[in-house]
């Protein structure tokens, strides 16, 4: 900045400039993007008579949870949590048991090319279906029930673990594991001493992580057939039993607050 330039901005206010210096051209994106929601909002076919039908149900829900009821279907909420506890921690291991070997080959600097292609290919695939639409495909083949939802579960952990175990393998530091190759061991020993130490805590992270997602997606699993405390929440939401709903949805925020509490600790341990 020429020194007329500095002695001409002494004592003004600083001013931010704007993100597009044209003017006619910030103005006219701005104009653009008001006139695009005003469009979009007016395209909405709202039915207001329902909303306000619907808002009195939702004032009821909201004041449902200072008065939750545990008992009324006390019965039917144990079996559904319990339902969900098995598949959650059933699918869990089960996809993190299939998430290393695939994990290891998504890796680009331990794997060979077909194998990195082949596991990459089936992270992407496992990655790309939502869970709902993978329990909807399983319970039209399996039919209703918790195996839909464990088969579900493990195949999400399956491209979760696996794309996040890979990331880490081709981020970590190369001069432990070359150590390890350079005395001769086999590639078992070469991944046992040189790359899971390395990889381990993260692992432990995010499996413990995936385990409160599983319990979570649970939940929703259920709403579509698929098992677990879902389906006893749907089964409340069909009755207005909004107590009880409540009651369901505030054990789920308990466990998930727990399983997230515990993951802190392990995590804190094996760092």
């Amino acid at each position: 900045m020429s020194a007329v330039t500095l002695d001409d901005r002494l004592g003004t206010r600083w001013k931010k400039p704007p993100l597009i210096s044209n003017s006619t051209l910030r103005w006219g994106l701005m104009i653009g993007a008001l006139i695009y929601l005003v469009l979009a909002i007016a395209s909405l076919d709202v039915n207001w008579a329902r909303v306000a039908e619907g808002l009195s149900r939702g004032w009821a829900f909201v004041t449902s949870f200072f008065n939750p009821d545990f008992v009324s279907r006390g019965s039917d909420i144990w079996d559904g949590i319990l339902e969900s506890v098995i598949i959650t921690i059933t699918s869990t291991i089960v996809g993190i048991a299939i998430s290393i070997p695939i994990g290891l080959g998504a890796a680009r600097n331990i794997a060979p090319l077909p194998i990195y292609l082949i596991c990459r290919g089936i992270v992407a695939l496992s990655r790309a279906l939502n869970e709902i639409i993978v329990a909807i495909l399983l319970v039209a083949i399996f039919g209703f029930g918790p195996l839909a939802g464990f088969l579900t579960l493990s195949f999400a952990t399956i491209g979760f673990l696996s794309k996040l175990l890979a990331e880490d393998i081709e981020e970590m530091s190369k001069v432990q594991a070359e150590a390890i190759r350079a005395t001769g061991a086999s590639w078992l020993q070469w991944i046992n001493y040189g790359v899971q130490p390395q990889v381990m805590p993260r692992l432990i992270g995010l499996s413990m992580y995936r385990l409160d997602i599983n319990f979570r997606e649970s939940a929703v699993l259920g709403l579509v057939g698929a098992g677990g405390i879902g389906a006893t929440l749907n089964t409340a939401f069909d009755r207005y039993e909004f107590d009880t709903a409540a009651a369901i949805l505030l054990i789920i925020i308990v466990t998930v607050m727990v399983l997230e509490y515990l993951s802190g600790i392990i995590r804190a341990k094996v760092q």
